[in-house]
C-alpha cells in the first residue's frame, strides 16, 4: 500500500485487512510517500506488525510500489490502495479463483465508489489509438474497442486487458519478469502500463466480477487541474511508448489530450453542498448515536436492519457502525442500498471518527466526534 496523506482512510483499510488476512500465510507492507498528516505514527502506534518504509519525499505511486515490491516475501503480491475496504473472505476469494485461472496474469476484483455505484475502470481495454480516439471524442468507431471492457458484465468473470492499480493482485514472479512498474509514470498510467506488459509476455489478466472491494478513489489528490493534467501526461506517456508508430494518430491523439485535458480542468468538482433531510444509523449503540446527534446537529434514527424499500426520494445518510457489522456486511448494504438521493458513511470498529465520499471526483469526507 502507498500512502500520501490518507491517515483516516489508511487506518480503516488497514483495519478490514486485519480481519481478511487473518488465516493467511502473509504480511502487510505500507510505503508513506511523505505524508504530513500522521500517517506514520498511526501504523508505528496502532500497526506494530505491518512493515513500513517511510519516503522523505514523495516518490511517486509507481516508484514507491516497486519499494515496497522489492521487501515483499510472498509468493503472490497484491497491490491495494489506502482508501479502499475489503471484505473478510475478499483474499480467500480471490486465492481460490486466481489458481484455477490458466496462464495467469493479474486478477483484480469489481469495485464500487462510496456511493455504491460500480466504478467501471475495474475492467479496461488497452487504450490503443483509435480506442483513445473514440474515448476523447466520444466517436463510435465500430469495430474499434471501447475503452472500458463492457465485453464482460459488471458482474462476470473474463479475460480483461487492463485491471486497476487500486487492487491487483499477481505473482511476484511475473511483476518481476515484466519489469514491475514503469517509474516515469510518477502517478496514472502505471496500472495499465503494468497490464499491457503483462499480456505481452503471455499471460491473462481477469477480472472477478463477484468479488467486491470499496474504492473512495481521489483521496492522494484532488481532481482538478493538476489531476487532469498528471492523468493525460500519463496517457500520453503510455501511447508514446508503446503506440507511437503513425504519425497522422499521434497528433490527433495528443491535440484530443491537450483539449480535453484544457475543458476538464475548469470543470467544478465541489458537490459538498449536500443536504441531508435524514440520518439512518445501523448499530446498537445508543451511545454513539448520541454522539453523532451532537456532531451533526440533527436527528439520528438507528436500526438494525434497513431495507431498500424503507428509503424514499429525500436526501438519506445510512451509517454503518463497524462495531455492529462487518466490513463485508456493510460492503454488501451499499450495493443494495444505493440510490441517488443515498449516501453512506462508515464508523470503523473503535474509532471517533465517520467516513465515505459522496462523489467520485474529489475528496472524501471526515467527521470526527
Amino acid at each position: 500500500m502507498v500512502s500520501y496523506n490518507v491517515q483516516y482512510f489508511l487506518e480503516q483499510c488497514l483495519l478490514s485487512l486485519r480481519e481478511a488476512i487473518s488465516s493467511l500465510d502473509s504480511e502487510i507492507i505500507v510505503v508513506d510517500n511523505c505524508s504530513s498528516d500522521d500517517s506514520v505514527q498511526l501504523v508505528k502506534e496502532h500497526f506494530s506488525k505491518v512493515i513500513l518504509i517511510e519516503n522523505k519525499i514523495n516518490n511517486g505511486f509507481a516508484s514507491a510500489n516497486n519499494q515496497g515490491a522489492e521487501v515483499a516475501t510472498g509468493e503472490y503480491i497484491c497491490f491495494l490502495n489506502p482508501d479502499t475496504i475489503v471484505g473478510h473472505s475478499t483474499f480467500t476469494r480471490l486465492m481460490r479463483s486466481a489458481e484455477q485461472l490458466p496462464h495467469l496474469g493479474i486478477v483484480g476484483p469489481k469495485l464500487i465508489s462510496g456511493t455504491g455505484d460500480y466504478l467501471s475502470e475495474s475492467k479496461r481495454n488497452i487504450p490503443s489509438p483509435l480506442t483513445s480516439f473514440r474515448r476523447l471524442f466520444g466517436i463510435n468507431l465500430g469495430y474499434v474497442k471501447n475503452y472500458y471492457a463492457d465485453h464482460i458484465s459488471d458482474n462476470g468473470i473474463g479475460d480483461v486487458d487492463v485491471l486497476v492499480g487500486a487492487f491487483m493482485m499477481l505473482k511476484k514472479k511475473a511483476f518481476i519478469q515484466a519489469g514491475g512498474f514503469d517509474d516515469d509514470y510518477f502517478m496514472y498510467g502505471e496500472d495499465i502500463d503494468l497490464s499491457y506488459k503483462i499480456k505481452k509476455n503471455g499471460l491473462l489478466n481477469y477480472y472477478i466480477g463477484n468479488i467486491v472491494a470499496v474504492h473512495y478513489r481521489g483521496e492522494s489528490t484532488d481532481r482538478n487541474a493538476v489531476y487532469v493534467k498528471r492523468f493525460y501526461n500519463a496517457m500520453r506517456l503510455f501511447y508514446k511508448k508503446h503506440f507511437r508508430s503513425n504519425v497522422i494518430l499521434d497528433v490527433m491523439v495528443s491535440t484530443g489530450i491537450r483539449i480535453v485535458s484544457f475543458f476538464q480542468s475548469f470543470k467544478n468538482f465541489d458537490k459538498r453542498n449536500r443536504k441531508i433531510d435524514s440520518y439512518f444509523l445501523l448499530s446498537d449503540n445508543e451511545r454513539f448515536r448520541g454522539f453523532l446527534e451532537v456532531e451533526l446537529q440533527q436527528k439520528v434514527v438507528m436500526f438494525s436492519v434497513i431495507k431498500a424499500e424503507d428509503l424514499g426520494d429525500s436526501n438519506i445518510e445510512i451509517i454503518f457502525d463497524n462495531d455492529f457489522m462487518t466490513f463485508e456486511d456493510i460492503i454488501d448494504q451499499m450495493q443494495l442500498l444505493k440510490k441517488k438521493n443515498v449516501t453512506f458513511k462508515i464508523r470503523p470498529k473503535n474509532c471517533n471518527y465517520i467516513l465515505g465520499s459522496n462523489f467520485s471526483d474529489g475528496k472524501g469526507e471526515v467527521i470526527v466526534f
